[in-house]
């Protein structure tokens, strides 16, 4: 297997990737993320200045990682919004189904994207993990702009999760990273 870092409530831990999931080298220069990790973490950057090897074999997932690189920390973008800005209006599902596939999240920020109204949806890693991200990049708590009422659809879908006027807790030190 080829191993990844995986980002955990607790720091960074190692995981592996079944084989044949990405091609003979990893999918970024080993030597740069993990300064890029922690600098992420302590607010210091943004983006991921890394070159990805596409592994998946699908041409659109490929397509539809790719655009969601382009969308900037701090801003979200909806499923269907996505599968639009990839050239396949109206596969909104099959944006989802790419989004589990991604094998870097983080580096393919796939928790930036969310259901329609701003609902958050689907994370491999957790909910509350897409969450803290949301938070940490200054996009959480999202405010719907839709007609009912000024707080939004999407406020009240994680007041739900969370309870009213509750936020997630993001850890106290920004996470340690451990690369053996």
């Amino acid at each position: 297997t080829v191993r990844v870092v995986d980002l955990l409530e607790h720091g960074v831990a190692q995981t592996g990737v079944p084989a044949g999931a990405v091609r003979r080298r990893p999918p970024f220069d080993a030597a740069s993320p993990p300064h890029q990790f922690a600098d992420y973490f302590r607010g210091r950057r943004a983006a991921f200045d890394v070159e990805i090897d596409p592994v998946s074999p699908s041409a659109f997932d490929r397509g539809v990682w790719a655009e969601l690189r382009k969308v900037r920390a701090g801003e979200i973008v909806t499923y269907a919004e996505l599968a639009r800005r990839s050239g396949h209006p109206g596969s909104a599902r099959a944006v989802g189904g790419a989004m589990a596939r991604n094998p870097i999240p983080i580096i393919v920020p796939c928790h930036r994207v969310v259901g329609c109204g701003g609902s958050i949806t689907g994370y491999g890693m957790g909910l509350w993990r897409k969450r803290w991200l949301l938070d940490h990049e200054g996009a959480w708590p999202i405010r719907s702009r839709s007609a009912d009422g000024p707080r939004g659809r999407a406020q009240r879908t994680l007041d739900q999760a969370l309870g009213p006027g509750r936020r997630p807790r993001p850890p106290v030190d920004p996470p340690k990273l451990r690369i053996p």
